[in-house]
């Protein structure tokens, strides 16, 4: 029988969720990593048994990446710390914000986002990084952080990433050489002539159907977009959305057209717009969107969603899902149609990852 396993980084740990019946109910295990945020997740499908990872924010003794091989139970953490900068740098990994496995064509690569904005490349399975020196090279703003890694579903050398204050980049060699890929994509309260830099916007998060790579989605900070040509150009999908800002861009697994977003009321508020807890989606590749509701809180409604909160499973019919920082999870097992609540009374959640394993 088949495992759907869910977990969730909050400010104060790690829930993992299971279920063991096609989604329709979920069995919370206690918490890990007590009081200490869990700002990534991820879960590694391509070796068995898989793989979790999660980035751990310890405080005072720094980010932590850890993993299991046995779903939670117990947890590895390697021997010399697996991510920092070369010695003789002056920068120090703060946070990690993304942890991403490759495709099946490079079964032992994972990447990971940190802030400050860099990229660091794993040929090991997580035992081990290097930093990717060519990105690192590239301007960006203060603060940034590198939040989304997209690897091409069939090119191993066609890397995206996004990144706080900096934007989209590519690369199309393996990570050694990167440009920028905003054209379109404006940034907000500054001039008009300035509206549309060569980076320096402040993307929230991109997201793409594997079955067309080229066409790309992304939230921005006030916009959102579609680029028919992998980031070469951008063009607004936001009409029929309340708001223009967000964070949370998620794909439908299986069908290239079908998009999910998680609109804010912004900047002051960061609210849902109206109060009203809505995830919208849009089956026209963002031509139109509709909100999706039912079985969600009708009562006024003040959490957001974050980027990394909202996430598909690859099932079918598809499971939708995403947390708040409000400390709830909701589900969907039928495409977003209709949602129940699978964890409450949590920490914020901060990052969400779902799969099924054996």
């Amino acid at each position: 029988m088949s495992l759907a396993i869910l977990l969730a980084g909050t400010r104060k740990g790690l829930m993992i969720a299971r279920s063991a019946d096609d989604r329709r109910t979920w069995a919370t295990s206690d918490f890990q990593f007590l009081n200490q945020e869990v700002y990534s997740v991820a879960i590694d499908t391509r070796h068995d048994p898989p793989r979790i990872f999660a980035g751990v924010g310890t405080g005072h003794w720094g980010p932590l990446l850890t993993y299991s091989d046995d779903l939670g139970k117990s947890w590895t953490e390697p021997v010399a710390p697996p991510i920092g900068f070369p010695t003789g740098s002056d920068a120090a990994v703060a946070r990690v914000w993304q942890l991403q496995p490759a495709t099946a064509q490079q079964p032992d690569v994972v990447y990971a986002g940190v802030e400050p904005h860099a990229l660091f490349r794993s040929d090991d399975r997580g035992e081990s990084f290097s930093l990717v020196e060519g990105l690192w090279e590239q301007p960006g703003g203060g603060g940034a952080c590198l939040h989304t890694v997209l690897t091409h579903p069939t090119d191993p050398d066609d890397l995206i990433v996004v990144m706080s204050a900096a934007g989209v980049y590519r690369s199309q060699d393996g990570g050694a050489n990167w440009k920028p890929a905003n054209r379109g994509i404006q940034v907000a309260n500054v001039p008009e002539d300035q509206r549309f830099p060569v980076f320096g916007q402040c993307v929230h998060k991109v997201a793409f159907h594997p079955a067309t790579p080229q066409r790309l989605f992304a939230q921005n900070h006030f916009g959102v977009y579609r680029s028919e040509d992998r980031g070469d150009s951008w063009a607004p999908i936001e009409s029929g959305l309340p708001s223009n800002f967000g964070f949370a861009m998620v794909a439908h697994p299986h069908r290239p057209d079908v998009l999910y977003n998680f609109p804010l009321q912004a900047d002051a508020e960061r609210f849902p717009p109206e109060a009203r807890l809505r995830v919208y989606r849009t089956e026209d590749a963002g031509a139109s969107w509709e909100p999706l509701s039912r079985g969600l809180p009708e009562d006024p409604y003040y959490g957001a969603v974050l980027r990394d909160s909202m996430v598909a499973d690859s099932l079918d019919p598809v499971g939708v899902y995403f947390g708040t920082r409000l400390g709830e999870v909701y589900a969907s097992r039928d495409d977003g149609d209709s949602w129940s609540m699978i964890a409450e009374h949590l920490p914020d959640v901060l990052s969400v990852r779902v799969a099924e394993v054996a």
